[in-house]
């Protein structure tokens, strides 16, 4: 369970420093550094474990029949990656309690931190795919609040929209891929994927698959050509751009590669796709990089460099160049979040992040001129730096590639990736701190509190310390991370600084003083690169959109006219065509069963039913007639029920049908009271012949299929397993409360969402064109003198009592008899509405004043906690505890946790049904424009009798 909690924890932390900012900035800043903080002593706690060798699991089955199980593992490099998300995490919230301004809401930003830090965890941490796609998609989601938390900022909002629809885009990809993924490998837990390589590979379906889960890699890693997003996303604040844009978002899919190298690693495909894309964009980003004017500009194109460094050794293949992609993998974390929170440092200090408008501080900021030189070194690939050494192991893999039959392609295109890097990061330090001052600066700058350095400082000493002793410090776990990506065929590497004079080195060295030329002439080059007709990501993804979003516009309109009576017609004209198209393309068997016998009570039930039917088509324009009509429709399906054995359904049916006619009589109740005429008779006549085809058709599929014999009905368990497993007789219902609780828990979620919908659109139906369209509305039919009948109002009296106890007997016996949660809700609905009708609703709602809202939100919570209980104690979700107790005097009493489950389902009901009520009750007295009655009835029977003269005229 310590593993589930490591990922569920910063989610259920969220709240903390949402609630502590009340307490001050301070507070928020510990409470959120509490949260980590304890998810990494977790983590730590099982790291020993872990780096002994062995792999730690925790398993929940969820839905074990679809596959999706909430499992959980972990080897070295989920260890190392959540290392890195924690570890980092708690720097960069030190860093960000120094950093945000006094007017920027702490709270909200840490919330959304935490949202994101829980998202990467469950990524790295998950045994299933499904379950990671969840978290996958969790992380665009968190991102997106993060990037755009500067909303106020127009550049802010759009990149955090480039971001989700990019990475979003990517996740719809991933999605496809690991489903297919999972099929081939015969599961979803990633523990059976990684050791179904072989299989996967042999598949026709794994180029597919690989190619759709390398569009989620790509997208999510920047990878180019989706490249474009991370540099627009580093309007986001600069501890957001230290967090997701260094160590965590952006190496998701990165980790994604690593993690799924056993599995698909090792094929042509694998190679060319995977390592191509990722040398490509090694390159291309490290000259974009080099010609950045914007601190965070510069370093955003170099982490897209750095990750198509990463992707680039992963896709070679090779055990010894995964090695030097997780050896990387720290390095740049190290390094790039060091020196975003010093770009950070210097826009915070200085005022400003053009290298333009900078330069000298080395006097004015010594500190972080300090780390800014140790952690550009190691982005640059300087020795003694620990980025010197993954930058050779780098180029020695590089010179064992070839491709096209070109050995020296691939090795200088590499080199070449590595002298750019070091380019951009001398122009980094000079530019900023060495170059000439500027006149002014907009802020006068001084090296910023310890809050802000300290962090930063703490990961440059790092960079230094793993390149001064790379093994002491990173190799235990280095080899066993590769070993865990690799599948175990990885070597045990010994790292160092120092491997003798060799190729690699003096590409390295090539590669160290080319960067210095190429900054001694980078004003030329500047110039050229300028006028250059290159075109410009963000221009071209703009283009696209508003392509797409034309052509999506078109369509939309093309197909959405408004015309619900088209939409039918299509909709059901394919369903005729597909039945049709079925209908002749196969061999028709005649049925065996025999028909059951007809009376001529069943008879006269079936001509009413057809009779109504006809009768809704004819008199459809006369609203209230053909309300009636329906009524009657649902009486004889009700009816139906009965006959044939079903009394639930008969129940249920009859209650639904008074509710829904009561309801649609009050909604009706401010319409004309006659339908105009709108089709023309041609229309007709197609809809006429459409609707005949249908039904004929369900008709002849129906009777077809109920007079064969097929397979062994489930009912046949559910009526053998009722008492013995769900504590019931009633099957209906334990089926309903047992069996298949969880879709009844998702149908009064849907019940309770209807309702919100009609509060909705109601709420604002006195307000702005509805309101004055109600402000205008006249009856067109003259209105009864008596608003609330005597002999209404005195029967409703009489039956509120009594209709309450037939709902509370109905909810008490719906176990074993007949009945249960939802009909009783619907019997003490049928009475509230009674009584709502009959005085009014003013008159009730003050003598019952109910929160309708509260009553949804009581009745899904209840549902939600029987089933929470149910997994507390070890069992799936709404599985039901049961007991028999003997009562003295009463007898034996079953006890069931589904009576729980029950009246959550009877609260919701009753709250939906009184929610739409009060509402379309409000837009009907604003319609009326009648004050509020607080009489019981049209006669006041606290108003004294009037005497009436022998006349019968009125004194």
């Amino acid at each position: 369970m310590t593993l589930a909690w490591i990922a569920l924890l910063p989610f259920l932390g969220a709240l903390a420093p949402a609630l502590a900012i009340r307490a001050g900035r301070n507070a928020c800043a510990l409470a959120t550094l509490a949260v980590s903080g304890t998810s990494l002593v977790m983590l730590l706690q099982l790291a020993p474990r872990v780096l002994a060798g062995e792999v730690v699991h925790w398993r929940l089955e969820w839905f074990p029949g679809l596959g999706l199980n909430a499992n959980f593992f972990l080897d070295p490099l989920g260890l190392m990656f959540a290392g890195m998300i924690l570890g980092i995490g708690i720097l960069v919230i030190v860093y960000a309690r120094f950093y945000l301004a006094k007017t920027d809401p702490m709270g909200r930003f840490f919330a959304f931190l935490l949202l994101f830090q829980g998202a990467m965890l469950g990524i790295v941490l998950s045994d299933n795919v499904l379950l990671l796609l969840i978290f996958w998609e969790l992380t665009s989601l968190s991102s997106f609040l993060l990037i755009g938390y500067w909303g106020h900022l127009p550049e802010g909002r759009q990149g955090a929209r480039m971001a989700l629809a990019v990475t979003g885009t990517g996740g719809l990809s991933l999605i496809a891929g690991l489903l297919i993924l999972g099929n081939i490998a015969g599961s979803y837990d990633l523990s059976v994927i990684l050791a179904s390589g072989a299989a996967i590979q042999a598949s026709p379906l794994y180029l597919p698959a690989l190619l759709l889960i390398l569009g989620g890699c790509f997208t999510k890693s920047a990878q180019f050509p989706f490249h474009f997003w991370l540099p627009h996303a580093m309007a986001a604040p600069t501890p957001v751009s230290a967090y997701l844009h260094s160590a965590t978002m952006v190496k998701a899919g990165v980790f994604l590669l690593a993690r799924l190298w056993p599995a698909l690693a090792g094929t042509e495909a694998w190679f060319f796709l995977v390592g191509g894309v990722g040398l490509v964009t090694m390159v291309f980003a490290a000259v974009v990089a080099l010609f950045k004017d914007d601190l965070k500009g510069l370093l955003a194109y170099s982490t897209v460099s750095h990750l198509g460094m990463l992707t680039f050794l992963f896709g070679l293949g090779t055990p010894a160049a995964a090695v030097a992609g997780v050896f990387h993998i720290i390095n740049h974390a190290c390094f790039k979040a060091a020196l975003f929170m010093n770009a950070g440092i210097v826009d915070h200090e200085a005022g400003t992040r053009d290298i333009r408008k900078l330069g000298g501080l080395v006097t004015l900021m010594p500190i972080a001129a300090t780390l800014a030189v140790f952690a550009a070194a190691g982005m640059a690939g300087l020795p003694p730096m620990n980025g010197f050494i993954s930058k050779e192991m780098m180029l020695e893999e590089a010179t064992h590639t070839a491709v096209f039959g070109l050995p020296w392609l691939v090795p200088a295109l590499a080199a070449a990736g590595a002298l750019f890097s070091a380019a951009y990061a001398y122009r980094y330090v000079i530019g900023v701190y060495f170059g000439r001052k500027p006149e002014s600066f907009p802020y006068k700058p001084h090296d910023a509190p310890v809050g802000m350095w300290a962090p930063s400082a703490l990961l440059t000493a790092l960079v230094v310390a793993i390149g001064l002793f790379p093994h002491a410090i990173a190799g235990d776990l280095v080899n066993a991370v590769a070993g865990a990506v690799t599948g175990g065929a990885a070597k045990e590497k010994h790292l160092a600084l120092w491997h003798g004079f060799n190729l690699p080195l003096a590409l390295s060295a090539a590669a160290i003083v080319g960067g210095a030329v190429l900054l001694a002439h980078h004003g030329g080059l500047d110039r050229l690169w300028q006028a250059s007709p290159l075109p410009q990501a963000k221009t071209v993804f703009d283009g696209l959109v508003e392509v797409t979003v034309r052509g999506a516009r078109r369509a939309s309109d093309g197909l959405h006219t408004g015309s619900l009576q088209r939409y039918l017609a299509v909709i059901l004209a394919s369903a005729v065509a597909l039945g049709l198209a079925g209908y002749f393309s196969a061999e028709h068997v005649a049925g065996a069963r025999p028909p059951l016998p007809a009376n001529g009570v069943t008879l006269a039930a079936w001509a009413l039913l057809v009779a109504a039917a006809a009768s809704v088509v004819v008199w459809h324009r006369h609203r209230y007639i053909s309300l009636i009509f329906i009524s009657v429709i649902g009486l004889i399906i009700s009816l139906g029920f009965v006959y044939l054995s079903a009394p639930d359904l008969a129940l249920t049916q009859i209650s639904v049908e008074v509710v829904t006619i009561l309801l649609m009589l009050l909604a009706l109740n401010l319409m004309p009271k006659r339908t105009p005429v709108e089709s023309s008779a041609p229309r007709r006549i197609r809809d006429g012949v459409l609707a005949t085809l249908g039904g004929v058709g369900m008709g002849l599929a129906t009777w077809v299929l109920l007079r064969r014999e097929g397979p062994p009905s489930i009912s046949d368990y559910h009526w053998e397993n009722s008492y013995s497993g769900g504590g019931g007789t009633n099957v209906v219902n334990v089926i309903l409360v047992d069996f298949r609780g969880f879709d009844t828990f998702g149908e009064i979620i849907v019940l309770g969402i209807a309702a919100l919908t009609i509060f909705a659109l109601l709420e604002t139906a006195d307000r702005g064109s509805a309101g004055q369209r109600l402000a205008r509305w006249e009856p067109d039919q003259r209105r009864s003198p008596e608003r609330h009948p005597m002999m209404l109002v005195v029967a409703t009296r009489l039956l509120l009592p009594l209709a309450s106890t037939v709902g509370l007997y109905i909810f008490l016996r719906g176990h074993n008899e007949p009945g249960g949660g939802f009909i009783a809700g619907l019997v003490v609905s049928i009475a509230l509405l009674m009584q709502y009708m009959a005085s009014g609703y003013a008159w009730s709602n003050r003598r019952l004043p109910a929160d309708h809202h509260g009553l949804i939100g009581f009745g899904v919570t209840a549902a939600a906690a029987t089933g929470l209980a149910a997994m507390v104690l070890g069992a799936p979700f709404l599985t039901s505890a049961y007991e028999y107790v003997p009562i003295p005097l009463i007898g034996e009493v079953g006890l069931s946790s589904a009576l729980v489950f029950d009246i959550g389902v009877a609260f919701t009901v009753v709250g939906a049904v009184m929610l739409a009520l009060h509402h379309l009750s409000s837009v009907a007295q604003r319609a009326e424009k009648l004050p509020p009655s607080d009489l019981a009835m049209d006669v006041d029977p606290s108003r004294p009798a009037v005497p009436i003269d022998h006349a019968g005229d009125r004194p």
